[in-house]
């Protein structure tokens, strides 16, 4: 016998935490009345700061996971004053966002960047002169039809959006998010979205290049391993820790003698070279890691050693580095995956509150803003277990000294890669 259990009617207790929110509320003030130029008569009830509140209400809370939540939600007095957002129309809140600008959202995230806590830090990069920002990108699975609709298509005439085969021969087709990730602060610097085919203009390396900054150092895998980027970035006063392609072809221009911590390091080479068709030279550190298997189109391949390009040396006018500390930087690259792991698990692309441009980058700005604030709250980098606490106390499965217990539990990563580095060693790796 199959029993049906009606609906929980919502209720405000449901909506847990809105106090947490007032902090970004407060910052959206000033977007209050962007878009109202040719609203002469007056009578818009939706506002920008009012429409992204909403959203924010949605990525917040797990129990509210549509329009008609929200609708549901600001239908109680309560959540309505709180949130300071009356009543709305479904067509409304989908034709609103034509006349608002998301761009206006990143000084707010930069603010609410620069409150958060210091985090622990290699102590060895202190010197380091330039701000290590991670670069990659991450695909966002999407309807054919919607996706198409937004980013149209490359020169050569694909679709910008597909990006893949399915097994099935189905195309597949979505966004990527071109991110660049401050470390320091463990909070994305800058996002791009495009097309998720990796060519042409919206290729990684092409999209990085569009949006270099001086003081910074540049750390990213094999996909920006582009000899003109390398260029690009030394003029403009910039370092870089780029993976180098498997192809790479250079001439050895010098070779330097290891120190005893390099060995210790892992590093077997230390070597300035010039690239083909390249205008700087640059420094090549081979590292030896822990053997890997990693998947080519002709077939899987065992990796033990990687190469790594950068310009932090004296003779290309950067800081001098030592290539352990270089290897080291690079090592740090795995970061951003873990806040993208995260990102993605609150973005929910499942259901888009808009199919909309406009709409899709508020709802990927303001999930940014809970990422922060999240962060803010915790005083740690937000992951995916910390994310699913928070998530169990705002639907009421868990209580608020799970989540404290879960925020201070001991970080015990450090003794297991060390456990695992020394068995390694005795298999003689």
């Amino acid at each position: 016998m199959i029993c049906f259990v009606a609906a929980k009617e919502l209720q405000y207790k449901d909506i847990k935490c809105l106090g947490h929110l007032r902090r970004v509320f407060d910052l959206l003030g000033s977007l209050h009345d962007v878009g109202c130029e040719r609203d002469t008569a007056g009578n818009r009830e939706l506002h920008f700061d009012g429409y992204c509140k909403l959203v924010l209400l949605h990525v917040w809370s797990p129990l509210l996971q549509s329009v008609p939540d929200l609708q549901r939600a600001i239908g109680l007095p309560q959540v309505a004053k709180a949130v300071g957002v009356e009543r709305f129309s479904a067509g409304s809140f989908s034709e609103s966002v034509r006349v608002f600008k998301p761009e206006l959202l990143k000084p707010i995230i930069a603010e609410l960047a620069g409150q958060l806590p210091a985090l622990s830090s290699d102590k060895r990069l202190d010197d380091l002169r330039h701000v290590v920002t991670l670069v990659d990108g991450t695909v966002l699975a999407a309807i054919a039809r919607l996706a198409r609709s937004v980013c149209g298509v490359c020169p050569d005439g694909l679709p910008a959006t597909r990006y893949n085969t399915a097994r099935n021969g189905k195309a597949m087709h979505g966004w990527r998010l071109h991110t660049q990730f401050d470390l320091k602060t463990f909070s994305p610097h800058r996002i791009d979205r495009t097309g998720a085919r990796n060519a042409g203009p919206n290729r990684e390396n092409n999209v990085l290049r569009a949006h270099l900054e001086p003081g910074r150092c540049y750390v990213g895998d094999g996909s920006y391993a582009d000899r003109k980027l390398f260029d690009d970035i030394t003029d403009i006063k910039s370092s870089f820790v780029i993976r180098s392609a498997d192809n790479a072809v250079f001439e050895v221009l010098e070779e330097r003698v290891l120190s005893q911590e390099a060995l210790d390091a892992g590093i077997v080479r230390d070597v300035l070279v010039r690239l083909e068709d390249a205008k700087h030279p640059v420094r090549r550190i081979e590292v030896q890691v822990e053997p890997h298997v990693r998947r080519f189109r002709e077939g899987n391949k065992q990796i033990d050693l990687i190469a790594l390009h950068s310009n932090l040396d004296p003779t290309l006018g950067c800081q001098n580095l030592a290539p352990e500390l270089i290897a080291l930087i690079y090592q740090k690259r795995y970061t951003i995956e873990l806040f993208f792991r995260c990102f993605k698990q609150l973005l929910g692309m499942r259901h888009l509150l808009n199919q909309r441009p406009e709409g899709i980058d508020i709802q990927i700005y303001c999930t940014v803003i809970v990422c922060l604030l999240i962060q803010i709250i915790s005083g740690k980098k937000a992951n995916k277990a910390m994310r699913s606490m928070i998530g169990f106390y705002l639907m009421g499965w868990a209580t608020a000294d799970d989540v404290l217990k879960e925020i201070n539990k001991p970080d015990n990563r450090g003794v297991k890669l060390r456990a695992k580095e020394e068995l390694w060693k005795k298999l003689g790796y």
